[in-house]
């Protein structure tokens, strides 16, 4: 599902104040204790909650929201007025942070760190969702500039191919292909085609007409894309079928819960429910048995940082595909998350990992949504494709994966990845012939261009190999052009319901026998035993 759309960047400017001395005294009281950027309110209460100021180098400016929002202060953005809870109040919560650069040291103990009121704990009790000083203060600062536990630099002495790989700003092509990240000729261009959510009769015509056994990679094998399913409303004798053709099938969550911060906030035990059991119940249903189900996607792209990392390494995921990288050219590789992320937390209240974790991420790497990127100016860029609110027709949307095609094709050749929701396809057929079209001309004219899986991207990182040797890289003909299919040609259709959804009766489609419940957080399983 598409997250809901906050005009959280398009704030009406109201007007900035004069600047007369009795205002330059109230500014410089007003902003004395402001942290850079920070909006906050002259007047609290809900007649007023639309209304904030910020300090600028140019006085102090008044920003306004659009009619039907309120402006919140800890999120630092407008939101929906019933979603607002701090209109009483003329800041946002001010938090002490520890002290942990100091010019002469506080603590004596080697490893013990100075919480904000001077008292020294050890390094280890910081950002570890306990307060542990008696002021919080250490867990105050955990970002991934802050936390003193954080994942260290890039080590490419110590970090070495099959297993890690990092660069130092993540633009670094894996290998000896290209040297010096320049004449990448050699370098396959592989693009990943993923689609979120439930796969089900809304979709599988659609599937059915992209993926139709005439679009060949190079080698003569079926292009291939990534499923991120999510359990409702899903058929899980589609999701058996496309993974039989070599389709990628991996985890995006049970519920998919509409709250955005649940999946921010949420626990290592709440990610396991929800991502350890959308594998189980695929696996399960989608008589899946080869052990494939190895990625996942946040809901939302909202990423629940050290706890949905520490529960993929418990739960044995190979990989994360929902942190977004703002655009920039050359666009980044896939790293392993044992060092530093090498770009920013980009987006709006993300929480990105900060520690060293046995994952690897596929990052979102924005796409340049200019219509003439020579003249136009710059615009923020996209990773979902639905979300590129300024595609208004076929021929821009072709334009548009031409010219993102080449960004990356005639650079460092990172994996170009073209991520969906399939109903923004299927409601606009002008958008699918573009698509399709263009598809199609790069299969004709670049025998270096290869439409693969995810975890394929991976297989390809772990041991490259040059243009000329992909044709009979093994990872990439696994199953290379399925024939039609042998059996469950026609599924069980099970009439479901579960004491987890009191009121609800769904109706699931499966090759396997039907469960006696339908399948939920606390029974993957659907046995009617809820753990």
């Amino acid at each position: 599902m598409e997250p809901l759309k906050l005009l959280t960047v398009f704030l009406a400017i109201a007007g900035v104040f004069g600047q007369d001395d009795d205002e330059l005294a109230l500014e410089k009281k007003l902003c004395q204790d402001k942290s850079a950027g920070e909006l906050f309110r002259l007047n609290a209460g809900k007649d007023s909650c639309r209304d904030v100021i910020q300090c600028t180098a140019g006085g102090l400016q008044a920003i306004r929201c659009p009619p039907g929002l309120a402006f919140d202060l800890e999120k630092q953005t407008c939101d929906w007025k019933w979603a607002v809870t701090n209109c009483d109040k003329l800041t946002k919560e001010k938090k002490v942070k520890p002290l942990l650069v100091t010019d002469e040291p506080l603590c004596e103990q080697e490893n013990w760190l100075a919480c904000g009121d001077g008292i020294c704990i050890e390094r280890g009790l910081f950002c570890n969702d306990v307060k542990d000083c008696n002021d919080g203060s250490d867990e105050n600062a955990c970002d991934q500039d802050t936390d003193p536990n954080r994942a260290p630099e890039c080590d490419k002495s110590i970090c070495t191919l099959p297993d890690c790989f990092c660069s130092e700003d993540g633009t670094e092509v894996p290998g000896d292909l290209c040297p010096e990240n320049d004449r990448c000729e050699r370098v396959p261009q592989m693009v990943t085609i993923t689609f979120d959510d439930a796969i089900n009769n809304n979709n599988i015509d659609l599937y059915k007409e992209i993926f139709n056994k005439q679009r060949r990679n190079p080698n003569g094998c079926d292009i291939k894309a990534t499923f991120f399913v999510s359990h409702k409303y899903t058929n899980y004798s589609a999701v058996q079928e496309m993974h039989r053709l070599g389709h990628e099938i991996a985890a995006h969550s049970i519920t998919h819960r509409n709250n955005e911060s649940f999946w921010t906030d949420a626990s290592v035990e709440d990610w396991a429910k929800e991502m350890g059991g959308s594998r189980l119940i695929i696996e399960k249903f989608g008589n899946i048995t080869d052990n494939s189900v190895v990625g996942l996607r946040a809901p939302f792209l909202r990423v629940g940082g050290n706890h949905q990392f520490t529960m993929m390494e418990e739960q044995a995921f190979l990989y994360d595909s929902s942190i977004t990288a703002p655009l920039q050219n050359p666009p980044l590789w896939p790293y392993t998350m044992y060092f530093r992320m090498p770009h920013r937390c980009h987006g709006n209240l993300q929480n990105c990992p900060t520690r060293s974790h046995a994952v690897w991420e596929l990052v979102m790497n924005e796409l340049d949504r200019r219509e003439d990127p020579t003249y136009d100016e710059e615009l923020p860029g996209c990773a979902m494709i639905d979300s590129c609110s300024n595609i208004i027709g076929g021929d821009q949307f072709y334009n548009f994966l031409t010219h993102n095609f080449y960004r990356h094709f005639d650079q460092n050749r990172a994996p170009l990845g073209l991520f969906f929701h399939a109903a923004w396809l299927k409601n606009n057929p002008e958008y699918l012939d573009a698509f399709l079209y263009w598809v199609d001309e790069v299969i004709e004219n670049h025998p270096e261009v290869y439409f693969v899986t995810q975890t394929q991207v991976i297989q390809w990182i772990q041991n490259p190999v040059a243009v000329e040797s992909a044709k009979n890289f093994a990872p990439w003909q696994e199953k290379c052009s399925p024939g039609p299919r042998e059996s469950c040609f026609t599924a069980n259709s099970c009439k479901l319901d579960t004491k987890e959804l009191p009121g609800e009766a769904l109706r699931m489609h499966t090759c396997v026998r039907c469960p006696n419940k339908y399948p939920w957080l606390n029974d993957p399983t659907g046995d009617g035993i809820t753990f």
